[in-house]
């Protein structure tokens, strides 16, 4: 029996054109699903939601870049062979994502009306883009930056040899999965920030994701927006980005699946600063790639508490000697989530350094928290400092982390390290501010903020700290008052 396969759009027959001597309705003719032998598996599903997709994009080819076309093609090739993964496949042993699955899925093909975009501001105080369901709607400040650098959609890039350096890397990614894939098909478009030779931003860019879209409480529709950036700097350059990803109504239900792409060239450094508080009905996936040159650096902060499912995939492989990579995360499951971490660093070559710190609170009976971190030390990565720890707090009897620390090493002369910690509030520390008059209310807060400040602290710039403490002692604060 001939295996269902998915044609993309561009490569499919033409439909031939209907009589005019009929007086019925035209219908709605569209080349979904052919019967051709495909080369493996297949999944209905998989591919009923990529021509979903790509049938909600533009028809035009014609104006789409080379770079986004042949990623669109490489994505539909891909998903021939990639089921939509179940409890049964290692990487999502512990993370259902059958609320996806079960959901009405929906692309948004066109950007929310401005009327929607009401109160939602834009920092003005950086450079910043504000992506509204996966569609760049305003941008601010972009004139400040320096000479030679491009931030915009890549609709817009009219340097040739940009355009080549962002097909060069696009799709040549060594990373991915199905939902790398998904949002493959159905980005409506690129934002490519690119840093010349030598130049160093002072500012960052600041991205402001915002979902508007969505099915309302206790529905069944999920709008999924697609959002995709991709960020190089040449040889030397040095920049931060800032993304900032939350819900215009915390109540909706949406499907947040996005993409960042970064390369770093030789001697450069990228400070990354990702804060995602999605509604607590939503679903959020994100990929992370990341390439590092020889002697660069890439600094990643990351601060995340919404969605009801929540996954961030973070991928990092160093291709040069004297390369760095320090990675800090704070996940809050402090309601009916699934907060998961799944890290990948690949060192490959001489004097590679890493260091990895992950912490997550889990403070609700049905919260559940995932750790998956990778480290692999090759056989030519001589003289690799490599750590990583991952410490959990869980304050409910039911609550649930899986840690899976993972440090492959090949090398022979390497400092590598790694460590797993899971529990609840020492009673020894409660007792010490007991003992001195202190509430037990206010020892649990000093004691859970000073947990997650470790790694706040890490964010570059004082605005952020402030906003994400903020938020913290909000979400935390009806959890140490039933608690004390």
């Amino acid at each position: 029996m001939a295996a269902l396969a998915f044609t993309p759009r561009h490569q499919r027959p033409p439909i031939p054109p209907v009589s005019t001597q009929t007086k019925s309705p035209k219908p709605r003719i569209r080349p979904r699903v052919s019967l051709q032998p495909a080369p493996s598996f297949s999944d209905p599903f998989v591919l009923q939601l990529a021509e979903t997709l790509e049938d909600s994009l533009p028809t035009s080819s014609s104006s789409t870049p080379l770079p986004l076309q042949k990623l669109r093609d490489t994505s539909s090739e891909t998903l021939l062979s990639t089921p939509w993964p179940s409890r049964k496949d290692e990487p999502f042993r512990f993370t259902d994502t059958s609320f996806i699955k079960h959901s009405q899925i929906s692309p948004i093909t066109h950007p929310p009306h401005s009327s929607a975009l009401s109160g939602v501001s834009s920092n003005t105080q950086f450079p910043n883009l504000v992506i509204a369901d996966g569609y760049v709607v305003n941008s601010a400040n972009l004139s400040e930056l320096p000479s030679g650098i491009f931030v915009g959609s890549l609709l817009e890039l009219s340097e040739e040899s940009i355009t080549k350096r962002v097909c060069e890397f696009l799709t040549n990614s060594v990373c991915g999965d199905l939902f790398w894939s998904i949002n493959g098909i159905g980005a409506p478009d690129l934002t490519v920030v690119y840093v010349p030779a030598g130049c160093k931003v002072e500012n960052p860019i600041f991205f402001r994701y915002i979902s508007v879209e969505g099915g309302d409480e206790g529905s069944n529709a999920l709008p999924i927006s697609n959002p995709r950036v991709f960020v190089m700097v040449e040889r030397g350059g040095e920049i931060d980005i800032i993304e900032e990803f939350l819900g215009k109504d915390e109540k909706k239900s949406y499907w947040a699946n996005s993409v960042l792409e970064v390369v770093v060239g030789e001697g450069g450094k990228v400070r990354h600063s990702y804060i995602q508080n999605q509604s607590l009905n939503a679903a959020h996936i994100k990929w992370t790639s990341v390439q590092q040159e020889s002697a660069s650096t890439y600094e990643l902060v990351e601060v995340s508490s919404g969605g009801k499912l929540s996954r961030h995939n973070v991928h990092i492989q160093q291709l040069g000697p004297d390369t760095v990579t320090e990675l800090s995360s704070l996940h809050l499951s402090i309601n009916d989530q699934t907060q998961d971490l799944h890290s990948r660093i690949i060192l490959d070559h001489p004097r590679g350094y890493s260091r990895q710190l992950h912490k997550c609170i889990v403070a609700h009976s049905q919260g559940q928290a995932v750790f998956d971190g990778n480290v692999k030390v090759n056989r030519f990565a001589q003289q690799t400092d490599a750590g990583q720890l991952t410490r959990s707090l869980l304050l409910e009897p039911r609550a649930t982390v899986n840690v899976k620390p993972n440090l492959q090493i090949i090398a022979d002369d390497v400092k590598c390290s790694h460590g797993a910690a899971i529990s609840d509030l020492e009673e020894s520390q409660l007792f010490y501010f007991l003992a001195r008059g202190i509430s037990l209310e206010t020892a649990r807060k000093a004691l859970l903020f000073s947990f997650g400040a470790e790694v706040v602290e890490r964010l570059p710039y004082s605005f952020l700290k402030k906003k994400v403490e903020s938020q913290i002692r909000e979400l935390l604060d009806p959890t140490v008052k039933g608690s004390s």
